[in-house]
Parts: structure tokens; C-alpha cells; sequence
């Protein structure tokens, strides 16, 4: 029986060719095949900057220090999202604090911001979720009136947009993974977008071990980090990026297939609002309470199909639940539901519409 992974890259010969060219160049550290792929990166999001680093964790990591946050400072973040999200938070010293998501998105619920924000509150990290944009004109509208910082947490969104405008431009800091999952792909990498130059020289130099240039001389400026990604992984990018268009398009076409032909009552298929561009990273649906997910996820399997749970509902991990003692099913009963009946089913490039109809057959018998 062919098995259809959850995930599978899409690695082609050429790819392979780039990556082979540079190991062969003995140049295999930060150089100008980075600067390339930031100099692609910038011009197919339209952002002014873009810094590459070693993977899309220390996007978010770079954009905290580099605004200042820290011990005593409160971040808002989604409730459901990668646990790296409120993690970075950590990291740094702050503390996270967390938003429900509405049900029908996965995102952050702009309605339920205002009421989390207190004299602390010194940034919000909205994720796009799954790659749809969450209502970040919205949260923009709510962080301009709190004079809060804005990061998104755009790891899945590469391509997608809100009014036209696409995610990772709308903050202070955009921040977007190139893990195997996503469309494209380094292996582990990271690219952070911004529009200001004074930002964008401090998480160069924060990403570098803290060096700047100074009359030609390398010299140690701050207390920074090795988060440089490799010449060989931005070669690697580079070579899929002349596909991401057309590999998102045929995403979304194969999204359609799912959204025509699943049709059983106890599956709650995901909603992109008319305003939005989808990147369709994860197609994310909801299992009826009355199914054990877990067990789903085993038959599901045996009949040659990987699936797996989204996301986590982040206070729910033992870590957040032990330190802040919150009670999810209450206090984010969205998220919570999402993470306790949601399925992660397959979607990508390399699988062909009579893939996605088999996969939709199966959830039918349900």
C-alpha cells in the first residue's frame, strides 16, 4: 500500500545541484549566497529588509532582545500556536500572556486582546496560523492605540496576505520558518523581516555574536548569538523559491478538492475569510468530540495515511501548566478544543488531486 506522509519536501535535482555547489566552493559559512536569498526574500514579500538566521525559533528570539523585552515585561500571545511561540518569551525573561483563538481561524481572537493588555504588556506576537493570516489589521489598529510592539510569528505564512499585503510586513518584526514543513524549505532555517533600519542592523549584529563593523575593523558590540544560516542552506532555498508561486497555487487548488469533497458532519473544515490569501501549510480540521482523535489518528494510518494533531494549547503543556497553573479548558476553551479534536491531514506539492480524494474517502466513512 503507498503511504501518504503528513509532510514530505520537495527536494528536487537541482536543488541538490546548488546545494552540491557551494560544499564544493569551500565557502560554506554566512556569504553571498545568504545575501542573496535575503535580497529574493525581501523583493517576493516587498519588504525592506530581511536577515536569514539558523532557523525560525531565533527569528522571534532575535526580535524580543532587540526591542528590549525583557524581565518584568508582559508579551500576548495565542493560546494555540508551536510552543516556541510563548518559549521566546521565556527566553528572555518576559512573561507570556495568553489570548484564546476563535475557532473558525485558529487564530488569535483580536476581540479578547484588549482585555489581556496591562501596564506590562510591551508587545503582542500574533501567529498566522496553519498559513492564514490572522486579522492583523485589526491587531495593528489595537498595538498603534497601546503603543505595543508587533511580531508576527508568520513560520507558516510564507506568500500569504491580508488586503493584498502580505503577512510579515505588517509589525515591527516578521518572522518566517523554512523547517521541512514549510513550502520551501533549508532543513532548519529562519528569515525575519522589518522596515526600519535601525532594527534591521541590530538583529544583523545580535545574529553575528554581536559584531559590527567599525572603521574596518570587526569589532564586539553587544552580547549577541550564533544564529547565521549556512551558505549551502541558502543555496538550497534559493533553488525553490522559483517554484513557491506555483507551489502555493497548487495548494490551494488541492485545498478546494478537501473543502468539495469532505463531506462528513462530524468533521468542521477550515475557513480562509474572502480578505486573505491561504498558504495552506497545514490543512487543519476538527473531529467531533464523540471520535477519539487519537485512535483516528492510528486507523487512519493503517490505511496508508499520516496525519497528526495541529498544535498545542501552549498553557496546557506541562512546563506553562506547572509554572502559571491555568485552567485551559476555561480560560481558552478554544484553544483547548483545537488541541484536544483537531487534525493535521496532508497537503502539499508532490501529492496529486486523486491523493487528496482518497484521503477525503477515508474521513468520509468516518
Amino acid at each position: 500500500m503507498k503511504f501518504i506522509p503528513l509532510a514530505s519536501p520537495d527536494i528536487q535535482a537541482q536543488d541538490i545541484q546548488e546545494v552540491v555547489d557551494v560544499l564544493k566552493s569551500g565557502m560554506l559559512v554566512q556569504g553571498k549566497k545568504v545575501a542573496e536569498l535575503e535580497s529574493n526574500i525581501a523583493t517576493f514579500v516587498k519588504s525592506d529588509y530581511v536577515i536569514a538566521t539558523s532557523n525560525g525559533t531565533s527569528t522571534m528570539h532575535l526580535a524580543l532582545v532587540a526591542l528590549g523585552i525583557g524581565k518584568g515585561d508582559e508579551v500576548i500571545v495565542p493560546a494555540l500556536s508551536y510552543v516556541a511561540t510563548a518559549n521566546v518569551v521565556e527566553l528572555v525573561g518576559a512573561t507570556p500572556v495568553f489570548v484564546d483563538v476563535e475557532i473558525d481561524s485558529f487564530n488569535i481572537d483580536a476581540s479578547k486582546i484588549e482585555a489581556a493588555i496591562t501596564d506590562k504588556t510591551k508587545a503582542i506576537i500574533p501567529v498566522h496560523e496553519f498559513g492564514l493570516p490572522c486579522d492583523i489589521v485589526a491587531i495593528m489598529k489595537i498595538a498603534n492605540a497601546h503603543n505595543l510592539y508587533v511580531i508576527e510569528d508568520a513560520a507558516c505564512a510564507l506568500g500569504a496576505s491580508q488586503n493584498g499585503q502580505n503577512v510579515g510586513t505588517f509589525g515591527n518584526f516578521g518572522s518566517f520558518s523554512l523547517h521541512p514543513r514549510k513550502a520551501i524549505s533549508s532543513g532548519e532555517g529562519g528569515l525575519i523581516t522589518c522596515q526600519n533600519p535601525e532594527s534591521a542592523k541590530k538583529v544583523q549584529i545580535l545574529r553575528n555574536h554581536g559584531v559590527d563593523i567599525i572603521d574596518g575593523k570587526m569589532e564586539f558590540v553587544e552580547a549577541g548569538f550564533n544564529y547565521r544560516m549556512t551558505d549551502f542552506q541558502a543555496a538550497l532555498v534559493n533553488s525553490q523559491l522559483d517554484r513557491l508561486a506555483a507551489t502555493l497555487t497548487y495548494k490551494n487548488e488541492l485545498a478546494e478538492v478537501y473543502n468539495s469533497e469532505i463531506q462528513n458532519p462530524k468533521i468542521k473544515l477550515p475557513n480562509c475569510p474572502s480578505d486573505r490569501v491561504h498558504t495552506w501549510q497545514t490543512y487543519h480540521v476538527l473531529i467531533d468530540a464523540s471520535i477519539n482523535r487519537d485512535e483516528l489518528i492510528k486507523t487512519l494510518r493503517e490505511k496508508g495515511i499520516g496525519t497528526n494533531y495541529g498544535a498545542q494549547c501552549i498553557p496546557d503543556q506541562i512546563f506553562y501548566k506547572n509554572k502559571y497553573n491555568h485552567n485551559s479548558a476555561v480560560l481558552f476553551p478554544n484553544a483547548f478544543r483545537a488541541y484536544k479534536e483537531g487534525l493535521a491531514i496532508p497537503l502539499y506539492e508532490k501529492l496529486t488531486r486523486a491523493d487528496i480524494s482518497y484521503i477525503a474517502e477515508e474521513l468520509n466513512k468516518l
